[in-house]
């Protein structure tokens, strides 16, 4: 009954305001403080304002008044009774009124225009997206994603384009494909040895090689980069996992490909131990549940070493244990405030240790003995990375408070120059004022100073309005010296006339 009612009076002004009235309204002291209760609300955190605001504004309800507090995000609005005893709502009639609060409230608070509110708005939702786009580590795997499918389609590439040149230039050098086996290596020699070959057939062969070869190299420079990046990411998961050799290039990481495959760090931190094993192999899995055949041991951690390493009885052993220790690496990695190596290379050892278990039958040291060395290493070097980081900030402060010092220098002096050049421009239109009143006693001076004047005038400007200032007053006391002359006749006549009667 009372929703349409109110969808009716959004519209209008003068209806809204007849249905909603505004009873407190408190402003944020400034825009960090409203960051600050955006966030927590975002968060789902009651901040002290906002209980302040409410413990003050908002009713107690009792047996015969009962008071719902209208709120838009439902997970402020289930926090907001359990600490503070009122009853919240976000449906039905509150999306409305809400809007239209929204609507109208540069007119229902008095100096508020809807320019400034919405300035205040624009500024507010910049810093917000700021704070939540900020880097963090944890989306950096996106790059270590795309990366190692780009290796992936270049090692295609690769191969597809290096047998071209094989089949290309065997026709001319049968024997080259015997002694050459390396396509990085073939291509070079394409490009450089020849037998009795047409120029443009060889341009043609020349420039194909080139290609390949520019794709192998930004292949190792690709692989470089995605070392330093699963180094900075996932450092604990690499040093796990370590390299593969490979056939064509030296390394293909596996965290990589675990990453890739779970499609971030956090969704392969959340997996368990059980499917990291499976990562791969899906559909060797269902192919097996469907023929109710034996599921696969491992998948994408086949390719690291240690699998290779252990017996045949040993894989699936060594697999399920490798995987667990996949997961608590890429958990740390994904939770940790200073990711390190340390736990990384403490978990390598353990693997090894129980490799060297299987085969000799020797016991490894305890799970727990293990995570206590390693996290007495973690926390040095944790507080190592904690001091650098605190110099970081010491240098970045005293650069710019420095550069703000440079600033107010600046301005201060261009404020000076600014206070001391209107007095001379003041002199200056004295000087073109009186210039009608000194015409007479300038044209009284020599001609040879005013040619000096003339020909210094963008030098000596002070000069000039000294000299006008003194020509001035000499003019002035000359004025007067005529006028005392002329009283004196006027005087004598006056006498001869009362003489004369």
């Amino acid at each position: 009954m009372f929703l349409p009612q109110v969808e009716q009076a959004v519209t209008d002004l003068s209806k809204f305001q007849a249905m909603v009235k505004l009873v407190a309204f408190s402003p944020f002291k400034s825009g960090t403080n409203a960051l600050d209760n955006i966030n927590s609300i975002s968060e789902g955190v009651v901040h002290e304002d906002l209980r302040l605001f409410l413990e003050t504004n908002v009713p107690k309800s009792g047996k015969k008044q009962k008071v719902t507090l209208g709120v838009a995000d439902s997970k402020i609005g289930s926090v907001i009774p359990e600490e503070l005893g009122i009853k919240c709502s976000h449906i039905g009639v509150v999306p409305e009124v809400i809007r239209g609060i929204r609507a109208h409230f540069h007119n229902m608070v008095k100096g508020l225009t809807e320019l400034s509110s919405g300035k205040a708005q624009l500024g507010l939702g910049h810093s917000y997206s700021r704070a939540k786009v900020k880097f963090n580590v944890n989306r950096a795997d996106n790059m270590i994603i795309q990366s190692i499918s780009l290796m992936d389609q270049l090692d295609k590439n690769i191969n597809t384009f290096s047998m071209r040149i094989r089949e290309w230039y065997s026709y001319h050098f049968p024997e080259l494909v015997k002694i050459v086996n390396d396509n990085y290596l073939y291509a070079k020699v394409a490009r450089f040895i020849g037998m009795d070959i047409s120029p443009i057939d060889l341009l043609n062969i020349e420039a194909f090689a080139s290609k390949v070869i520019s794709l192998t190299e930004y292949r190792r420079s690709l692989h470089d980069y995605l070392h330093s990046k699963m180094g900075q990411v996932a450092p604990n998961l690499g040093t796990l996992i370590g390299d593969q050799v490979g056939e064509i290039l030296k390394l293909c990481k596996v965290g990589a490909r675990l990453i890739a495959h779970a499609g971030s760090l956090t969704n392969l931190a959340k997996y368990p131990a059980s499917t990291v094993q499976i990562l791969g192999a899906e559909k060797a899995l269902f192919r097996a549940l469907k023929t109710r055949g034996n599921t696969p041991k491992y998948g994408l951690i086949f390719h690291s070493t240690f699998i290779g390493r252990a017996g045949t009885k040993n894989k699936g052993r060594i697999s399920r244990y490798l995987a667990n220790k996949c997961s608590i690496a890429s958990r740390i990695d994904c939770f940790a405030e200073y990711p390190t190596k340390v736990f990384g290379e403490h978990l390598k050892q353990q693997v090894e240790d129980r490799l060297k278990f299987y085969e000799t039958g020797d016991a490894p040291k305890k799970n727990i003995d293990v995570m206590k060395e390693a996290v007495v290493e973690a926390s040095e070097v944790q507080e190592k990375l904690a001091k650098k980081e605190k110099k970081k900030k010491k240098k970045d402060k005293k650069r710019k408070s420095e550069a703000m010092d440079s600033t107010l220098e600046t301005s201060q002096e261009l404020d000076t120059s600014q206070e001391d050049e209107p007095p001379k421009k003041k002199k200056k239109n004295k000087v073109i004022e009186n210039g009608s009143l000194l015409d007479n006693s300038v044209d009284m001076e020599s001609e040879e100073p005013v040619k000096k004047k003339k020909k210094k005038k963008k030098k000596n400007q002070d000069q000039e309005a000294e000299v006008s200032m003194e020509t001035a007053e000499v003019s002035m006391e000359m004025e007067d010296v005529e006028d005392v002359p002329k009283k004196k006749k006027k005087k004598k006549k006056n006498k001869e006339m009362k003489e004369a009667e």
